[in-house]
């Protein structure tokens, strides 16, 4: 191995072209493939700019050609050469450098590397505990570089588009307290205050307005965020926000300076000009067509109620469900009369995993004839109404699931869904933006027989509605408001309570009692006394995002060194054990041993 010695980079390997030949340049990188061809040697040497052509021919300098039948893979080089045309036929117009090579007249080797567990060159199947264990190299993979750079990209957007917009990006404490968000939280305990924890902050939230209530005004910061919780495709222990919060403000202002956000990094990364204001739909209006808060709308499928039209009809499973309070919904399978009886089983047992006891279907028949083994204990009349409800056609398919409405709206979103995969109805190239609005405040939660925020503690219900929050705090709704794209929601917020004496009837009906709350939150309570304006905000989740914006289905490929799904780091081999005197410093006692 060599130093760089003299060599100074005077390009990267994606910025020569044809105005460049003739010049003497200097470049670095790894090789990225090996071709010898009669004597000739090539290496395609790539950095994480692009890839340019660099050319040992014996009969220029025999010695540096020599030099070159040791390359292998992966290692690391510097040469010097001269930018020259490549012959005629063999220019490669998919690179942006394929009509020059460089001839080299200079070589060192930087660094030599073993053979790579997996190949770095095309995009194989690797298993992602292997990709992970060697992350230093499966960024360099095509793609994954491209992943971090876009992710800059919209992290520049942001911060230039809310610059303009006069925030101010501020940081808040990565050491906090613990509070009750609806995660767990990752402790970090205090060797100075023995016996006492620091909680790593599930969101900047109650700092945020602080920061409204020291007269900030607009604050915004790309946060780091940690949530002790079971991991899915879409969640990290640790992911990244972009957390804002405004003073003085209303929903609209909020919608609008989201919005431009948006518009600013899809502008940014995808040269897409996205068409604002973005459109809009209630929570309610949501479950009832869709079944769930953050429905894809880029195809149908709507889920459709049937309810009052077999409340009295001699079907026994729909006539009891009904009777006990729940629902009959169905979806309109268009032209899917073809299904099998396998694949009618297959999304019959699908269903089943988010609690559907069955699942009836129906196939539409010439003249509207039913070919169902329910369609016996219809009549006439009910079969035409509820046709006529689902607009159903020859050749359409229709399915059916009577329950309670958790598990007939979570059922039948799946079973959209799912429909709309084995259908192949959506594009990733699609981007279809959605705002919910006007969520209910509270959700009941049977094993802890009492209410539970829906955002977070902190929302704001609407002023027509305060009464209720002592009377029926289920029926009050919140001035909440989540960005869904794609059928993904990747940011949420809410106007939020700026009276102290609005957040104790909010903590009451919560549970929370005033003991409770001081404890918890004093701090807050004291800064709402002390003139706290009006304000809202949202945070959105950039993982997600991104996740996105690349056409991924993990956010573990838009992050540099994510975790496993199991919250560990094949890398660094974290968590880890630690010595026990570390534990002793801490004042903690280990009972696993």
């Amino acid at each position: 191995m060599e130093s760089m010695g003299t060599l100074k980079r005077s390009h990267n390997c994606n910025m020569l072209r044809a105005d460049n030949l003739g010049e003497e340049v200097v470049l670095m990188g790894w090789v990225l493939r090996r071709r010898d061809h009669g004597g000739v040697i090539f290496i395609d040497l790539r950095d994480r700019f692009g890839i340019t052509q660099v050319v040992f021919n014996p009969e220029l300098n025999a010695e540096v050609h020599a030099k070159a039948h040791d390359l292998r893979s992966e290692w690391v080089l510097g040469i010097r050469g001269t930018v020259a045309s490549r012959p005629e036929g063999m220019r490669n117009d998919k690179l942006k450098t394929g009509a020059i090579e460089i001839l080299v007249d200079e070589l060192r080797i930087l660094n030599v590397s073993k053979t790579p567990p997996f190949p770095l060159d095309e995009d194989t199947d690797v298993s992602d505990n292997l990709r992970l264990t060697y992350r230093y190299l499966d960024l360099r993979r095509p793609g994954m570089s491209e992943n971090l750079i876009m992710r800059h990209k919209a992290s520049q957007a942001i911060r230039n588009y809310l610059n303009g917009e006069n925030f101010l990006e501020i940081e808040t404490p990565i050491l906090t307290r613990s509070t009750p968000e609806g995660a767990r939280d990752y402790l970090v305990p205090s060797r100075v205050n023995p016996g006492k924890f620091y909680a790593l902050p599930q969101s900047p939230q109650l700092f945020k307005q602080l920061l409204m209530v020291a007269g900030m005004d607009r604050y915004y910061q790309i946060v780091r965020c940690f949530r002790d919780e079971d991991l899915r495709a879409d969640r990290q222990p640790e992911f990244t926000q972009l957390d804002m919060e405004l003073s003085f403000v209303s929903e609209e202002d909020i919608y609008s300076i989201a919005e431009g956000v948006m518009k600013a990094v899809f502008k940014e990364t995808k040269g897409i000009d996205l068409e604002l204001p973005f459109a809009r739909m209630s929570y309610d209006e949501a479950m009832d067509r869709f079944g769930c808060d953050r429905p894809d709308v880029r195809f149908g499928l709507e889920l459709v109620s049937l309810t009052e039209i077999v409340k009295e009809c001699s079907f026994k499973v729909f006539r009891t469900v009904v009777e006990k309070g729940g629902l009959v919904k169905s979806i309109n399978a268009k032209g899917c009369a073809t299904f099998s009886r396998k694949d009618l089983d297959d999304l019959t047992s699908y269903v089943g995993n988010f609690g559907a006891k069955g699942l009836a279907w129906v196939k539409v028949k010439a003249d509207g004839e039913w070919q169902s083994p329910i369609a016996k204990f219809f009549t006439e009349e009910e079969r035409a109404n509820m046709s006529s409800t689902l607009g159903a056609e020859e050749g359409d398919l229709l399915f059916f699931v009577a329950d309670s409405p958790g598990i007939v709206h979570q059922s039948l979103a799946e079973l959209r869904l799912e429909l709309a995969r084995r259908l192949d109805l959506v594009s990733k190239d699609t981007f279809n933006f959605l705002w919910i609005t006007d969520f209910p405040l509270f959700e009941y939660d049977q094993d802890q027989k009492r209410h539970t925020a829906v955002h977070h503690p902190f929302t704001s219900p609407f002023d027509s509605e305060l009464d209720l929050l002592e009377t029926d705090p289920g029926k009050v709704k919140s001035r909440a408001y989540d960005m869904v794209l794609n059928g993904t929601e990747i940011g949420g917020g809410s106007i939020r309570i700026h009276r102290k004496d609005i957040q104790e009837k909010v903590f009451t009906a919560l549970g929370i009692g005033a003991e409770e709350a001081a404890d918890k939150f004093n701090f807050l309570l004291k800064a709402l006394e002390l003139g706290a304006p009006p304000h809202g905000g949202i945070a959105f989740g950039l993982d997600r995002l991104m996740m996105i914006l690349a056409g991924k289905d993990s956010i573990r490929d838009v992050i540099a060194f994510p975790k496993t799904q199991k919250a560990t780091c094949p890398l660094t081999e974290a968590p880890a054990p630690v010595e026990r005197k570390q534990l002793t410093e801490l004042y903690l006692r280990p009972d696993w041993e």
